[in-house]
């Protein structure tokens, strides 16, 4: 289940994050640490209920150890033997649950990792600070930025203009297929 959970959030991420936008990226984020809250509560809810059945069978074990003792001390051999077959079920059932049960535990505890790490992150970027980036890298940028550069991500005029240069593309490209059809209606 974890895997198939990361691997879900980590093609959310990629899906849902053009670069260079920050509020996709943070939408992304909360969508994915929301999606990793639900998956944690259900893993404790799987673990609490294989919990719960390794108790039960812990009692059926001792009932059926119980009823095999007291079989044993009346004369009963066919009782002793099918009480011996409920024991030898219960423990094999018993080893199963805790081996789920182990493995439960150890998959919970990187899906809690993962969610701790996805909220730093998250928090981080409603923060408007970047985890990807070391102290050094932001100290690059705030030199840049006081030098009069600008960061990808807030460069407004940078967006205008490319905006404006697709503009003229889609321009040019209506202007051809104007001409294009202008020249069929002539030979028509």
């Amino acid at each position: 289940m974890f895997e198939g959970l990361k691997a879900r959030l980590e093609k959310l991420l990629a899906d849902h994050t053009p670069p260079g936008d920050p509020r996709a990226r943070i939408a992304a984020l909360h969508a994915a640490l929301l999606e990793t809250r639900v998956a944690v509560g259900v893993m404790r809810e799987g673990l609490e209920k294989t919990e719960r059945a390794l108790s039960i069978e812990q009692r059926q074990l001792e009932d059926a150890e119980r009823r095999g003792r007291l079989a044993a001390q009346v004369p009963d051999a066919e009782t002793v033997t099918v009480a011996e077959q409920f024991a030898t079920r219960h423990r094999e059932r018993i080893a199963v649950l805790e081996k789920k049960r182990t493995a439960q535990r150890e998959e919970l505890q990187l899906a809690e990792r993962d969610l701790e790490q996805l909220g730093t992150e998250y928090r981080g970027a409603r923060q408007g600070t970047d985890p990807g980036r070391t102290a050094a890298q932001e100290g690059a940028w705030r030199d840049i930025e006081a030098a009069g550069g600008v960061r990808p991500e807030t460069d407004l005029e940078g967006e205008i203009l490319k905006s404006q240069m697709q503009q003229r593309q889609m321009d040019q490209v209506v202007d051809a297929q104007l001409e294009h059809l202008k020249k069929k209606m002539k030979k028509d």
